[in-house]
């Protein structure tokens, strides 16, 4: 069998565990939204209340969008269908973001709040580790021997566009983060500074990185980069559902560290990204070798 085929699912015990541990990671994120503030709110986060309205947003995308993909994905290669990995692939990188915001992301130090959030301290390690082991899996049998078609003109607009938000995107952080360094504070910074620090860390040092790095590699080496350029775009997918979910929940309750900016620049990178997934997965075609096992 071709090491990189389409067909190509490695072990069958790697491919049992990995079904497995996918349809799991989906129960237990079903398990977490609905004990969250979305449905019962028995978990209780040390952080402020109005945080809530960002919680049920991403919650509610765990339940409906995430849980769906992990335990489809899963039953799918517990049943050898090649969509498996597709659906898998999308999944660690959000996952990885999801399990360290939710376990070191709280005011853990602040005397203000209170929670029962540590006890639930294993499923989010399950998660974490889960993540882990699904990227190496689909990074190890995801189809390589691709072809691109882009047409160069189509790819710069499309470029240019996902640059340029992504450069507000970070603009807006980091005018943020200079008013913290210049005043001690900004909007929001009070109710939640360790959350407001761990989102600007991982959004200005990995989610942009990963956005600009993904344009690069669509220009220097598309083929090579398939299942790299793949899992960044179904992280960019899942995560931006996720912070659009939690800026309309912030609307739809009056939030006051809402902000209608950051709405709509996240609203058009959105539509960007869903676009963007659409348009690079259309211009990759499987080579006629890779399909045969």
């Amino acid at each position: 069998m071709n090491e990189h085929s389409y067909d190509d699912f490695g072990p069958n015990f790697e491919r049992v565990v990995i079904g497995l541990i996918a349809v799991l990671t989906g129960i237990i994120l079903i398990y977490l939204a609905v004990m969250g503030p979305l449905v019962t709110g028995t978990i209780k986060y040390k952080t402020a209340e109005d945080i809530n309205n960002q919680l049920i947003g991403q919650d509610l995308v765990n339940l409906v969008v995430l849980a769906s993909i992990l335990i489809s994905g899963g039953v799918l290669l517990l049943r050898r269908k090649n969509a498996a990995k597709y659906l898998l692939m999308a999944t660690p990188l959000f996952l990885f973001y999801y399990a360290i915001n939710y376990t070191i992301g709280w005011e853990w130090s602040s005397p203000q709040y209170s929670g029962n959030n540590e006890k639930y301290f294993f499923y989010f390690l399950f998660i974490l580790i889960s993540a882990l082991l699904i990227m190496l899996y689909c990074l190890s049998v995801f189809p390589r021997k691709v072809t691109v078609t882009f047409k160069k003109k189509s790819l710069l607009i499309y470029s240019i566009l996902f640059v340029l938000f992504l450069l507000i995107f970070a603009g807006m952080w980091i005018k943020e983060v200079i008013e913290v360094i210049r005043t001690g504070t900004t909007r929001g910074y009070d109710l939640a500074p360790t959350a407001f620090w761990l989102v600007r860390l991982f959004d200005l040092g990995f989610s942009i990185p990963l956005g600009l790095l993904s344009v690069y590699l669509l220009w220097t080496r598309a083929a090579r980069a398939y299942p790299l350029i793949f899992m960044f775009y179904g992280f960019f997918f899942t995560q931006i559902l996720a912070v659009n979910a939690m800026g309309w929940m912030m609307f739809i309750r009056h939030d006051p560290a809402f902000a209608r900016r950051d709405l709509v620049v996240f609203s058009i990178l959105a539509l960007i990204i869903i676009f963007g997934f659409v348009y690079v997965r259309r211009n990759y075609r499987l080579r006629p070798e890779a399909t045969e096992k």
